[in-house]
């Protein structure tokens, strides 16, 4: 296993990776999703999806840059994504779980660059975990919320699409 420099820039590495699928699962499924809660969750939280991979890129950057090999795993990693989100005619709720999974592993990295970061007195690097564990909890969160009405609203065989525009329709009557 590597040491030093060398495993916090493989970590880092990691990280890209992985925040970048799950980023470009967010855009995917922005678009794509058949539930407009599941739309509006990805478009709500996007813009700080994609600030974290900058900030996470920035800091591999000032690493001395992700491997050539690294690069070529995040395009594929971030293809396949796009490929799985848009072959896959899964429904939204199996996509949401996917989903949550993988903000729960970016946040579970964030949080160990946070603290990690702080033990070591590296200040970028606590900076970047303590954003991104935030931002990740608060999406987590909502995401957490959603896949729970989804679950009742199937068991049921409830259109919660159907279910929210006519509740929208109704408020805007009264």
């Amino acid at each position: 296993m590597d040491r030093g420099n060398a495993f916090l820039k493989s970590q880092i590495d990691n990280a890209v990776t992985h925040h970048g699928m799950f980023l470009s699962a967010l855009e995917a499924h922005e678009e794509h999703a058949e539930d407009p809660r599941f739309s509006d969750l990805c478009s709500r939280h996007l813009p700080h999806m994609r600030e974290h991979q900058r900030m996470l890129e920035e800091y591999q950057s000032q690493l001395g840059g992700g491997s050539a090999a690294a690069r070529t795993v995040l395009g594929m990693a971030v293809s396949a994504a796009r490929d799985l989100a848009d072959a896959t005619r899964e429904s939204d709720y199996a996509r949401l779980v996917g989903d949550i999974v993988m903000a729960r592993r970016s946040e579970d990295a964030f949080k160990t660059f946070r603290e990690g970061g702080r033990m070591m007195g590296n200040r970028t690097l606590q900076e970047i975990g303590d954003i991104g564990e935030r931002h990740h909890d608060a999406y987590v969160k909502e995401a957490n919320r959603l896949v729970q009405h989804m679950f009742v609203e199937h068991v049921q065989g409830v259109d919660g699409a159907a279910r929210l525009s006519a509740l929208t329709r109704l408020d805007a009557t009264i």
